[in-house]
């Protein structure tokens, strides 16, 4: 067993090198090792890119190391509060078995080492270590000839706040929701014990659940004269942008696509990362306010869309819920389908010109959701709903405050904002502008259009209000396309009553460069 205790992250990774190749060359015993991080660092796995995993100017701004891992998986962050671990071992030792198997066994025992704790940590499949549906360990490995080097990190304390901002991960903005949506789905040993327990105790019970487990002995040791030699040959290679860099993919071959759904069960929120050229699931996140039960049904969802042909992540969604049976309330399982489609088909927004960080700008409304959905594909939903819209829905939040026309409909197209300008390309293609002033206004324009025989709409708002109002526009029954808005909305303002009132005083912005991109679709045969 060796301690290393605090080390940076290119140490820690050199290290990891050092003690795998030693094995496979023979040099080492098989090794248990501990370790931590100081400075703070996010990981990346070893296929991943560090543009699409992490965010280099906070952890820059931080002073958060940045570095790849030699195992696989996804990127983590790694503060100075949580406790690595390390098997390397030969795999004979351990029956030559498979990764799989190989897996199940070592979390296994560090789970049962967490049980001498008091911490009632099961392994889940494919690679972790839950606490009653929580993550409380993550673990990789990698083989090296016969030998192989698995690892996992235990969170002692959690801080989701600076793991949100330093990874990016699948998530929603970084709100209070996004940060309870966070810690809902991880725990630490001080969440689950109430208190923190010395690193000698944590580790004294991690090194009896692999005793145990492996019928081994431990006995404390240090770095050999050969590993210590080949430690100090490669550590600034590790700590070099050549390593660090060493694997980059076009910039938009990882995508993420999100949507939100509400019906009266609950609000649903999708995000996918997606591998757009191999068209493959690489990494989901369910959240949102519904009642599910058992509540780790989302995250074993989750586990199955991973690396899932996006042509068959809805037939694994459907099935897995036909298999597992949950319970809900006042959703069924096409409301989680509906979602993930809505997700999905934002990949397909390019066929229309249309980048993906701005298709996660778009809510589309397609009413009535039917039981079975069968969503429309490779784009054509949007494409149908802007080929026939008839009416722009714009907020009176995007005129100035001391514009006369503020709180009225009309705009008397001064220059002095964007509505003037989304009133001009309305008008042009011959739409109908509308300025929304308030929630009663809306019900009153959505049922105006329908008489009128509109067929459909393009409109701006804000997420919240479509979260919120969304019961209004399925209720039109006329479908629609909304478009995201810049700047702080009357929500993050909590200034949510005024609005409704149509006495919001606060500017907001409509993002004219989608509007224009939206319309020029509509315009083309």
């Amino acid at each position: 067993m060796i301690d290393t205790w605090s080390l940076s992250a290119a140490e820690n990774i050199t290290l990891d090198h050092t003690l795998l190749q030693a094995r496979a060359n023979g040099l080492s015993a098989n090794t248990i090792r501990f370790l931590q991080f100081n400075p703070p660092c996010a990981l990346i796995g070893f296929h991943q890119t560090i543009e699409q995993e992490i965010r280099t100017d906070f952890c820059r701004e931080k002073g958060i190391d940045i570095n790849r891992r030699i195992t696989g998986g996804g990127a983590i962050y790694f503060d100075t509060t949580q406790l690595g671990w390390e098997v390397i071992a030969s795999k004979k030792d351990f029956g030559n078995t498979n990764i799989h198997e190989l897996t199940e066994r070592i979390c296994d025992a560090a789970a049962s080492g967490l049980k001498r704790l008091g911490i009632d940590a099961e392994f889940r499949p494919r690679n972790d270590i839950e606490v009653n549906g929580k993550k409380i360990s993550g673990t990789g490995g990698v083989f090296d000839g016969d030998a192989f080097l698995y690892q996992g990190t235990i969170l002692v304390d959690f801080n989701a706040e600076a793991m949100l901002k330093a990874l990016r991960i699948p998530t929603e903005k970084l709100t209070a929701k996004g940060l309870n949506s966070a810690k809902e789905r991880v725990t630490s040993i001080k969440d689950e014990l109430g208190y923190l327990p010395s690193l000698d105790k944590i580790k004294d019970a991690l090194i009896a659940g692999f005793a145990e487990a492996f019928s081994i002995k431990l006995e404390k040791g240090g770095l050999t004269g050969e590993e210590l030699s080949s430690y100090n040959e490669k550590i600034d290679y590790f700590k070099s942008k050549k390593w660090i860099y060493s694997v980059q993919e076009p910039s938009d071959k990882i995508q993420s696509v999100s949507s939100v759904y509400k019906k009266d069960g609950g609000l649903i929120r999708i995000n996918l990362k997606v591998n757009v050229q191999r068209r493959i699931v690489k990494q989901g996140l369910i959240t949102g306010d519904f009642f599910i039960n058992p509540s780790r049904f989302v995250l074993d969802l989750e586990a199955a869309l991973k690396d899932a042909a996006l042509e068959n992540a809805i037939a694994i969604a459907e099935r897995f819920f036909d298999e597992k049976r949950p319970e809900m309330l006042q959703l069924t399982k096409y409301d989680f389908i509906n979602a993930i489609k809505l997700a999905i088909e934002k990949l397909d927004y390019s066929r229309l010109g249309i980048k993906t960080d701005d298709a996660n700008s778009l809510f589309l409304i397609i009413e009535p959701y039917p039981l079975t959905p069968p969503s429309p594909q490779r784009g054509e939903g949007l494409n149908e709903v802007l080929k026939s819209a008839g009416a722009l829905l714009l907020p009176y939040c995007a005129k100035p405050p001391e514009c006369e026309y503020r709180n009225i409909d009309g705009c008397s197209k001064c220059g002095l904002c964007s509505v003037g300008d989304a009133y001009s390309m309305a008008e042009e293609r011959g739409m109908i502008p509308i300025s929304i002033t308030n929630y009663e206004h809306l019900k009153e324009m959505l049922q105006s259009l329908k008489d009128k025989g509109i067929k459909s709409y393009i409109g701006c708002c804000c997420e919240a209000f479509f979260i919120k109002r969304q019961d209004a526009f399925a209720d039109a029954d006329i479908p629609g396309v909304l478009i995201d808005i810049e700047n702080k909305t009357c929500y993050e303002l909590k200034k949510e009553e005024a609005a409704y009132k149509g006495d919001f005083q606060e500017k907001t912005e409509i993002k004219i460069g989608l509007l224009k991109k939206l319309l020029e679709v509509r315009s083309k045969e």
